[in-house]
């Protein structure tokens, strides 16, 4: 909070929600830019860089205990240019100096702290320090005072480790082209490795803590497409169940926290991101499309209901995130004590209880996490109730309770609308707003889609973050990577020229600064960004899959739908850098094995001449929607629009059959007759499927 009695630092002319909350702090913080780095050459004092975000607990514990602290705040400012840095506004810093704290760490994670040379060699970091020691770290204090010390009394040995392992950084992102050939016995081993890893009890991957995987879901759904495997359809659903009916996703609001501390998803670390909830939507829709579960269609509508209740901001972007503290304590906005259950439901509040696992003892430090872990049926059979009844109980008790807890102090909300995520949620709400028939998803993510190109776009260039009328940092790959991803989904959803021309212009420019000509593949900054001292290549995923396996997709998809061989070979040649990864280190290369998949799959291809708006024309369409096909391409257009077929090749010499919506099905190249009968194109499409 700030203290009024204290002068702002330099941070409080920033627009990052997180720098500002630093702004009253007693350190005299610097922003990243000229300025610190130029006081630390003039000084030859070393640089302390803390990196962070607004959602982050441990960054708010940390800055209370030692930012706060004035005898802290005065070692730091004597012996030191401190610098914080906001690692979503500035992602290309964070992947540097995060690769750096892990080699000299083994672990890495934020808060991060970082000792550089004046001139940004790292020599020493870590992440949360506590002011005193313990938890087996040394004090901040300590750490501090030991800095110092090897900085004035034995400064070679810092050189020669920030030399070794700037060094180190520099040849890490060299990547070169993998020597696994990109085959389907490559796509089919890797994932049947990920799914030895399922946790049969509780669902996902790997124990605890227990992060959404939504490229891992999509991963496998596409393998149970590709090969008919239904254990791997099983892993993926029975997962997205459990992540449902746990704590990790807000039983009264919608939408999913973080990750789960535990094993069983029960207790999330309580913040909100947009990148999450936007990816995890479109796993449940496609997860609906392929099972037909209504909860699955009843989550991905609760959550996007929530991007645009809470995450939507008046101009039409989304904003990044929400914090997981209020009041002080983590969770306070989202858990109940029983006796609140009590008072606010009334006769209903046994059953409710029930239903969602609420009880006088609490299941997370005295206090209640909502849960739906026992099905209706079991509560059925036990209660002597109707399932209907339950579930009228259910859904009054969540009206009931949601507006109680809107009168609660809200947690914090981080406001800055950054280019990459807008993407994400851009694709799940065009998506969505597809196969669900929701025009309202689809007004939004046409507003959205206006005002990133308008507001975030500079001389051409996408920007990364917005805040405050602010268009700030020059766009990353994964700005523009995901934001033609999401524009691509526009497309299908409105097939309006508009989008694809801006989705190809996005790509463009991607292909002009960011490509590597030496061994292919997108570097994260393009040659207008700032120099720093490693340029890097995002091919592993971390919460958002990675720039280099969406940019792959989007080419792909492009040079299908364009007939642009270039955007191809480009494809496959970022493609074949990850190809060893894939192999080795298949869960953290999901998106990398979900854009192969794309890639391998024979050409298949729905050209359908007619108004998109007109009754005829829609009832093909929705027809395509009713199941997922993730690799089918599918343009339209009246049989009069000239641009739409100058720019598609597969809409050229398309003739309407009777003057009436006609499709014609293609696959590797060899098209069916054409058909007005959406009985007789789905038929040769399931063909085509086989």
């Amino acid at each position: 909070m700030p203290t009024p009695s204290r002068t702002p630092n330099r941070l409080i002319h920033e627009t990052s929600p997180y720098l500002r909350q630093h702004a009253y702090n007693p350190v005299d913080w610097y922003p990243w830019g000229p300025e610190a780095l130029a006081k630390a050459q003039a000084e030859d004092k070393p640089i302390l860089l803390s990196v962070g975000y607004s959602a982050c607990h441990w960054c708010h514990v940390m800055e209370r205990e030692s930012f706060e602290d004035e005898a802290t705040a005065r070692l730091m400012n004597e012996y030191f240019v401190n610098i914080k840095v906001d690692r979503e506004e500035r992602p290309d810093i964070d992947a540097i100096y995060m690769q750096a704290v892990q080699a000299l760490s083994g672990q890495g994670g934020w808060p991060m702290t970082v000792f550089l040379t004046p001139d940004g060699q790292p020599f020493y970091g870590g992440t949360y320090f506590p002011p005193e020691p313990r938890y087996g770290l040394p004090g901040f204090r300590q750490v501090l005072e030991a800095i110092h010390e090897i900085w004035s009394q034995r400064r070679d040995e810092a050189l020669s480790s920030a030399r070794e392992l700037t060094q180190r950084l520099a040849e890490a992102a060299q990547l070169e082209a993998g020597r696994t050939p990109l085959t389907p016995e490559l796509l089919t081993s890797a994932t049947t490795a990920i799914m030895r890893h399922f946790d049969a009890r509780y669902g996902g991957w790997g124990g605890a803590p227990k992060f959404p995987a939504p490229q891992t879901i999509e991963l496998l759904l596409r393998h149970h497409l590709r090969t008919g495997d239904q254990q791997a359809l099983q892993q993926a659903t029975f997962t997205l169940r459990q992540m449902a009916r746990g704590g990790i996703y807000d039983q009264l609001g919608g939408g999913f926290h973080r990750y789960s501390v535990d094993e069983r998803w029960l207790v999330p670390h309580f913040e909100k991101m947009l990148y999450d909830n936007a990816q995890l939507a479109r796993a449940y829709l496609h997860a609906y499309q392929l099972s037909g579960d209504e909860e699955f269609r009843r989550i991905v509508t609760e959550t996007l209901d929530y991007i645009l209740r809470e995450m939507t901001a008046p101009e039409g972007g989304f904003y990044a995130a929400q914090d997981a503290d209020s009041e002080g304590r983590e969770g306070a906005f989202y858990v109940w004590r029983a006796d609140e259950i009590r008072q606010a439901l009334g006769g209903d509040a046994l059953l409710w209880s029930q239903i969602y696992g609420v009880s006088a003892t609490g299941n997370w430090e005295g206090v209640n996490i909502l849960h739906r872990q026992r099905p209706l049926e079991e509560i059925a059979r036990v209660t002597g109730q109707s399932v209907a009844r339950l579930q009228e109980i259910a859904e009054r008790g969540r009206r009931t309770l949601f507006a109680r807890r809107e009168q609660r102090p809200r947690p914090g909300r981080d406001e800055k609308i950054l280019a990459g995520w807008n993407g994400l949620a851009l694709a799940a709400l065009a998506e969505a707003g597809r196969v669900l028939g929701r025009d309202d998803y689809l007004a939004a993510a046409a507003r959205n889609a206006a005002f990133v190109l308008s507001a975030m776009r500079q001389a051409g260039r996408l920007m990364h973050s917005f805040k405050d009328g602010q268009a700030r940092v020059p766009g990353f790959l994964g700005d523009y990577a995901l934001y033609a991803a999401g524009l691509l989904e526009l497309y299908r959803a409105t097939f309006e020229l508009r989008w694809l021309h801006a989705a190809r212009e996005l790509v463009e420019h991607l292909l002009d600064h960011f490509w590597d000509e030496r061994a292919g593949g997108f570097f994260q900054t393009s040659d207008e960004h700032e120099t720093l001292i490693a340029r890097l290549k995002e091919v592993q995923d971390e919460a958002i899959p990675s720039g280099n396996a969406v940019a792959a997709q989007v080419l792909l998809r492009l040079a299908a739908l364009l007939g642009e061989p270039e955007y191809d070979r480009r494809a496959r040649a970022t493609l074949e850098l990850a190809s060893d990864a894939m192999r080795h280190f298949p869960r953290a290369f999901a998106a990398m094995l979900n854009a192969l998949d794309l890639a391998l799959a024979p050409p298949r291809e729905v050209a359908i001449i007619g108004d998109p708006a007109a009754p005829e024309t829609r009832a093909m369409l929705e027809a395509l929607d009713r199941t997922w096909r993730p690799n089918l391409l599918v343009a339209a257009a009246p049989p009069d629009d000239a641009a739409a077929q100058a720019l598609i090749p597969l809409l050229q010499d398309r003739p309407q059959q009777a003057g009436r919506p006609t499709a014609y099905v293609c696959r590797a190249f060899v098209c069916e007759l054409p058909t007005t009968s959406v009985e007789t194109m789905l038929a040769q499409l399931q063909r085509a499927d086989a």
